[in-house]
């Protein structure tokens, strides 16, 4: 088998989580999280819309990791994102970390936004 190293460019990836954590370039993060092309920060979740239009233009794809389970982001969040340009995918946070970090690690522009597991 072949194994090829992975590389970011400068945008650090989602290394792991936890209960109530994320873990972005060795660092642990208590609660909710934004990592893009700009790093990483808390996120005041679904309250918190403003922060993430501001990535507008910067990114084409905002990851929502929703929890340990998908769910339907609200309606009126989705809709502030969606005006502002920004293309929005809701899965658990797990998923949207991995496929994140896949993103990323092929020079995409992609942001996530990360509620606790």
């Amino acid at each position: 088998m072949r194994l090829n190293e992975v590389t970011f460019s400068g945008v650090k990836p989602i290394d792991g989580y936890g209960p109530g954590f994320f873990r972005v370039g060795g660092e642990a993060i208590e609660g909710a999280i934004c990592a893009g092309p700009d790093g990483v920060r808390a996120w005041g979740g679904y309250e918190d819309s403003a922060s993430l239009v501001e990535l507008a233009g910067e990114i084409d794809v905002l990851f929502i990791g929703t929890g340990a389970e998908t769910a339907h982001v609200p309606g009126d969040f989705r809709t502030a994102l969606e005006e502002a340009g920004l293309g929005v995918e809701a899965m658990n946070s797990p998923a949207a970390a991995r496929t994140y970090n896949v993103l990323i690690s092929e020079g995409r522009r992609v942001a996530v936004a990360l509620l606790p597991v």
